[in-house]
């Protein structure tokens, strides 16, 4: 049974919403005022930030599902125009899913800064303080790396609104933007424990909350992402052998990163904590609205990516990645484990049945297995046709720090020491030893090999689409023919159409909101 903070929403929630205490537009300035009064109530604020994480636009469904499908790793098959067109590089301003992501982000966003603002003049335990704030310092710079990532450039708020103020705050800069992410980790990551079994209050032992070791790997990947490669190498190095943070490993079955059971374990560094079902029981979905009692705070993601009858299936593998699991045998001549552990497919003698039953077209069709709960013992949620997941959703694991770590020696021309942290993730998956069948790589050599190794390994998590804009794939006719032979929705990318469209209502609202080439 889950021992996490999720299992207090419900309950501690509802004074984060439902009565309003916390909405400074619609309530008066003393009863603001008045709230902020105890320990107790500043770190019940900090689980409302958290909620932010479970609802529709961010973790529920949205994020991965819009996400996943620009990358050419998953390809839409959804009746749901949005989904199809996301994946094509054409959906609409106007898309309730694009919006939908963008509040739920901004949601999470005014959470923090009610807490960054109030929490400090709080008389409380001052190690206790620090804990609230430096959770609150990373769930914002998640949310602005997140948002970043997304739409490219988005307006940066650090305060919660004055009340009646027609000010509305205009689009960042880039640099002041991913300025704003590194400010916010690198707080986190000062103010953070290690873990919480060792710390005492309200806190102690609540599995889930945010660790210096989560605030440190994402420091370390937006560092990455901005090609400051010595400051992100340094940020890894204390997770992979750092006398402090070097408490991760990574799992011997790689499905155990995706699955509804042993959660919260060595390889995860973070993850968005969705409750059992069973468990928590309720009965209205946490698409949207503020959180009640009878909230299920479960995830969609897998009854999203199940194949029909067993769920929505609105999207499928491309070709591009089965055929990339397909390239290399592993040191026993089997296939690679990663494949049916991503992919539910047709292998006569190995794999011949998946959700229960042979579909139609078996030794054609392919479907996504990654997060769903299919040929797990005892989880048949997506077969009852019911929406209720309790799978957690990770958001960094040990294996892409592996693999970022290697990526950042590599760019420092240390492309000898990349093989090293490369051949931990490919041991995990029974291949061969790198520097034995591609020894002496080049740095060039060296990342198109990373590129395929984080194609496999991080397959439908959500981080492929960052992969490919990030290494300007797209802007080199080489590397996008590639794309458009891995995934056929790339013949209809158009230059800046790789960020969702800023949403058409945030522009008609705020007039000081640009929009952005995928508008």
């Amino acid at each position: 049974m889950k021992k996490n903070i999720i299992i207090a929403l419900s309950c501690c929630l509802l004074g984060m919403g439902c009565d309003k205490k916390l909405d400074i537009e619609s309530s008066k300035q003393e009863n603001v005022e008045s709230y902020w009064q105890t320990a107790e109530q500043a770190s019940s604020a900090v689980i409302a930030i958290y909620n932010s994480l479970i609802q529709d636009g961010t973790y529920m469904r949205m994020m991965p599902a819009l996400t996943d499908g620009r990358g050419d790793d998953f390809t839409g098959d959804s009746p749901w125009g949005d989904l199809v067109q996301t994946g094509q590089f054409t959906v609409l301003s106007t898309s309730g899913p694009v919006q939908w992501v963008w509040a739920q982000w901004y949601q999470l966003i005014y959470r923090t800064n009610q807490v960054l603002t109030n929490v400090p003049t709080i008389e409380m335990d001052q190690a206790l303080k620090d804990r609230l704030l430096g959770q609150a310092y990373f769930l914002r710079g998640l949310a602005y790396f997140t948002l970043a990532n997304t739409y490219k450039a988005v307006p940066v708020i650090l305060t919660p609104p004055v009340e009646s103020s027609e000010y509305y705050e205009p689009t960042a800069s880039e640099e002041v933007l991913w300025n704003q992410v590194i400010a916010d980790l690198t707080a986190a990551k000062e103010l953070l424990p290690v873990s919480y079994t060792t710390v005492s209050g309200p806190d102690a032992n609540q599995i889930g909350r945010v660790t210096k070791g989560a605030a440190t790997g994402i420091l370390g990947k937006a560092y990455l992402y901005r090609k400051n490669w010595t400051a992100a190498a340094e940020q890894f190095k204390l997770l992979v052998d750092g006398p402090e943070l070097n408490i991760y490993s990574l799992m011997s079955n790689y499905r155990d990163n995706f699955k509804p059971t042993n959660e919260n374990n060595a390889e995860s560094l973070f993850e968005v904590q969705f409750a059992d079902p069973d468990a928590v029981g309720g009965t209205v979905f946490n698409y949207g609205g503020e959180p009640n009692a009878n909230w299920k705070q479960v995830s969609s993601v897998g009854h999203t990516y199940a194949m029909d009858g067993f769920g929505y299936s609105d999207f499928l593998p491309t070709r591009g990645i089965y055929n990339a699991f397909k390239e290399e045998k592993t040191v026993d001549g089997q296939l690679d484990p990663r494949l049916l552990s991503t992919i539910a497919s047709f292998e006569p003698g190995i794999s011949e049945l998946a959700y229960g039953a042979v579909w139609k077209n078996p030794k054609t069709n392919i479907y996504p297995r990654k997060y769903t709960h299919d040929g797990i013992p005892g989880y048949t949620n997506e077969n009852n046709g019911v929406e209720n997941s309790g799978i957690n959703y990770r958001i960094l694991r040990y294996a892409d720090v592996l693999l970022m770590y290697a990526e950042a020696l590599n760019e420092l021309g240390q492309t000898t020491q990349a093989y090293t942290y490369i051949q931990q993730v490919r041991t995990r998956a029974k291949l061969p030893d790198l520097a034995t069948v591609k020894p002496n790589m080049t740095q060039e050599q060296m990342r198109d090999q990373l590129a395929h190794e984080r194609y496999l390994e991080l397959a439908i998590e959500g981080i492929r689409i960052n992969d490919i804009i990030r290494w300007g794939w797209l802007y080199n006719s080489e590397k996008l023919q590639i794309l458009k032979e891995h995934d056929a929705d790339f013949t209809t990318w158009r230059p800046g159409k790789e960020y969702l469209p800023i949403p058409q209502r945030e522009l008609d609202i705020n007039k000081n909101l640009l929009p952005n080439a995928a508008n």
